[in-house]
C-alpha cells in the first residue's frame, strides 16, 4: 500500500523540518523577547523601532519574507550566511526569515505576558534602586513568561507548519519533498495523509506537553 514510499527519504524531509523548527524557534524566543522589551522601553526611539517593526512585519506575507531573504540578500546583496554551498545557504536564509517573521508574534504574546505582572511590583523594583534592565530581567520576564506558555505553544506549532513555505527558496523540507512525490507518484491522496500525519506527530505531542507546562508554572494571583 506504502510502496511508493520507497526511494524517498522521508525521514530526512521531516528532520530538516524539525531543525528549521528548532533553530527558528529559538532565534524567534530570543528576537522576540528583545523586541517586547523593546515595547516596554522608557527610550522612544527603542519603543518606536519595536513598533514599527512589529506593525510592518506582521502584515508582510512570510512567503514574501521568505523570498526576499532568497532574492534581496543572497542574490542581489550577496549575503550567504557562512558556506557557499546552495543547500545551507537557502537553509540559513529560511532561518533568518522565520526569525524575522515569528519573533513578532513571540513579542505580541510576552507583551500581553508583561501587562499581567502587577505595576506595584515594578514600582517597588525602581524604588529599591534596580535599572529598568535589572526590572526586566528579574522581576518582569520570568513572571510573563510563567503567564504566556499557552500563547508561545500556539507560536510554536504555527512555526512547525509555516516552516512548509521554506520550500519556496528550496529548502527540502518535508513540504518540498511532498510537491515532489505527488509530481511522480499517482496516490496524490495516500501522500497527503502520510504527510499530514507527520505533521501531527510533530505537533500534538508540543501542544500537549506544553499545556502541561503551563499548568505547571502558572502564577497563582
Amino acid at each position: 500500500m506504502f510502496d511508493f514510499l520507497e526511494g524517498y527519504d522521508l525521514l530526512g524531509a521531516f528532520w530538516v523540518t524539525v531543525q528549521l523548527t528548532v533553530l527558528s524557534a529559538l532565534g524567534s524566543l530570543i528576537w522576540g523577547t528583545l523586541l517586547a522589551g523593546m515595547k516596554v522601553s522608557p527610550v522612544p526611539l527603542m519603543r518606536g523601532f519595536a513598533t514599527a517593526y512589529v506593525n510592518v512585519v506582521r502584515n508582510i506575507p512570510l512567503t514574501v519574507i521568505i523570498v526576499f531573504s532568497s532574492l534581496g540578500l543572497y542574490q542581489t546583496l550577496g549575503i550567504a550566511l557562512g558556506s557557499e554551498e546552495t543547500d545551507t545557504i537557502n537553509f540559513r536564509l529560511a532561518v533568518l526569515a522565520l526569525v524575522a517573521y515569528t519573533a513578532v508574534f513571540v513579542c505580541e504574546a510576552l507583551r500581553s505576558g508583561i501587562n499581567t505582572v502587577p505595576v506595584g511590583q515594578a514600582e517597588a523594583a525602581r524604588a529599591l534602586g534596580l535599572s529598568f534592565t535589572q526590572v526586566l530581567r528579574l522581576i518582569i520576564l520570568p513572571q510573563a513568561f510563567r503567564a504566556v506558555v499557552n500563547p508561545l505553544s500556539n507560536v510554536l506549532i504555527a512555526l512547525t507548519k509555516n516552516t512548509t513555505v521554506a520550500s519556496a527558496i528550496g529548502v527540502a523540507e518535508a513540504s518540498y519533498l511532498m510537491k515532489g512525490m505527488i509530481e511522480n507518484e499517482a496516490q496524490l491522496i495516500l501522500i497527503a495523509l502520510v504527510f499530514a500525519f507527520g505533521f501531527v506527530v510533530l505537533t500534538l505531542p508540543t501542544g500537549l506537553i506544553l499545556g502541561w507546562v503551563s499548568k505547571k508554572v502558572a502564577v497563582k494571583r
